[in-house]
């Protein structure tokens, strides 16, 4: 019997390890274009229903938990919209077809082999697959979410008390994403050079206003080597000075919002620092939409036009936008940090663009703490800049703190636009020189 236990998990580690394979082309057409043959559908649902406290008990098989409490407490609705296609870049889909068959996990999770660029992994998940949610983490960490660069140029956060709507604070950014590596789309290709320090991505964060946090500045660099930890910097205005960020720091709140540095753009941090597990496929409603044809802000209007979603209901905690029933992964990752100040959150991953529109984060006793909200807009749809790129367009978020009663919502105005991010921006020397 010992000996067949045995036999049995170097069975298992072996298939876990094995190059994908298996993996065909008609695995990336199923990744990149599920709706071809039909979107899904449920009972009583199309285009232009509105889900509210009347009605959301015939929907509850395709909104996620927090969602469906939110609406049957008469907190918001959800306004239904056309399941569209969110096509990615075509040379991002050309680099999965050239990936098939050369990629595999490494023996430690927070290891790859094989990877260039495109999707790692682009076939189906198996609940068979006792690595499968790791698999989904190395798609969403190499997925083409704001493509090899781009900015939120500006971005407004918002601070407010949900049970009286009172507008605390609000804060105006510039946010920046650069990709140096496995770059697909935008010269130069396929890496920016020289990068002696191997780095796989950054970020950088700029504060507008109001006075008190203008030209406190956020850098975050991401190594391709997933087991060395994120080297980050803040540079804090009224202080004039640069300080490293301890790795604890990513799970503070930043600026006082109700939001983590970890929970920038649904996670934002290692895939080793988390165990990730597949909790299957569904079809639910998630925050996806055309920006253009929404009911928009008159407030912060550009001067090119361009107008940010509204926000209201409960608090004006929710952003007015439609949602689409689209086929997704639930995902759930749990800190291996024992001191890390939650238990577990439970991603919802869209299967086409691999964003995380949805998120529920759960405190250490294991109650729901935080609802996070990504509001996906089409490319296509929204300033002409980004027509064309492939890129589904981070464009509106909240993030719930249930317990609290306290949200912060984010107005973006994101933009494909390298010009926006020469890669010296993204310098610790930036920061100082930025600051002056």
């Amino acid at each position: 019997m010992r000996l067949l236990n045995t036999t049995l998990v170097a069975a298992l580690l072996m298939a876990a390890n094995l190059p994908a394979q298996a993996a065909t082309n008609e695995d990336v057409e199923s990744s990149f274009f599920p709706y071809k043959n039909g979107v899904p559908t449920h009972d009583g649902l199309k285009a232009g229903v509105v889900i509210d406290q009347s009605n959301v008990g015939q929907f509850k098989e395709v909104i996620d938990p927090a969602m469906f409490e939110f609406i049957s407490q008469g907190w918001t609705k959800i306004t239904v919209g056309e399941t569209t296609s969110f096509d990615l870049h075509p040379n991002y889909i050309q680099a999965t077809r050239d990936g098939l068959g050369k990629v595999k996990l490494g023996e430690k999770s927070g290891e790859i082999e094989g990877f260039i660029a495109g999707r790692p992994f682009p076939e189906e998940p198996s609940m068979d697959d006792p690595r499968a949610g790791e698999k989904l983490a190395w798609n969403y960490k190499y997925g083409y979410n704001w493509g090899d660069n781009a900015a939120i140029y500006p971005f407004y956060w918002k601070y407010k008390d949900m049970k009286s709507g009172k507008l605390e604070r609000t804060i105006k950014f510039n946010f920046h994403f650069l990709n140096y590596m496995h770059r697909v789309n935008q010269e130069p290709l396929p890496e920016i050079t020289p990068n002696p320090s191997k780095l796989f991505r950054a970020i950088y964060v700029q504060a507008l206003e109001p006075f008190d946090v203008k030209d406190t500045q956020l850098l975050i660099h991401r190594y391709e080597n997933d087991l060395k930890r994120d080297s980050a910097w803040l540079y804090l205005g009224f202080q004039r000075r640069v300080r490293r960020l301890a790795s604890g720091q990513v799970t503070d709140a930043f600026l006082g919002s109700d939001v983590m540095i970890e929970d920038f753009e649904g996670y934002n941090g290692r895939i080793n620092d988390m165990e990730w597990t597949f909790k299957g496929s569904k079809n639910i409603l998630v925050p996806f939409y055309n920006h253009n044809a929404l009911q928009l802000s008159e407030e912060h209007k550009e001067s090119d036009g361009y107008q940010f979603v509204e926000m209201g209901d409960k608090g004006d905690c929710f952003p007015q936008i439609t949602w689409q029933l689209r086929k997704v992964y639930e995902l759930e990752n749990k800190p291996k940090d024992a001191n890390h100040p939650i238990s577990k959150r439970v991603h919802y991953i869209d299967a086409q663009t691999f964003t995380i529109p949805r998120t529920l984060t759960y405190d250490r006793k294991g109650d729901l703490w935080k609802s996070w909200q990504i509001g996906q807009a089409h490319p296509d749809h929204h300033l002409p800049k980004n027509k064309g790129t492939g890129v589904a367009i981070d464009d509106s978020f909240t993030m719930i703190d249930v317990q609290a009663m306290h949200c912060t919502t984010g107005q973006f105005k994101g933009q494909v636009d390298p010009s926006l991010n020469p890669a010296r921006k993204f310098t610790v020397q930036n920061l100082r020189a930025s600051g002056r």
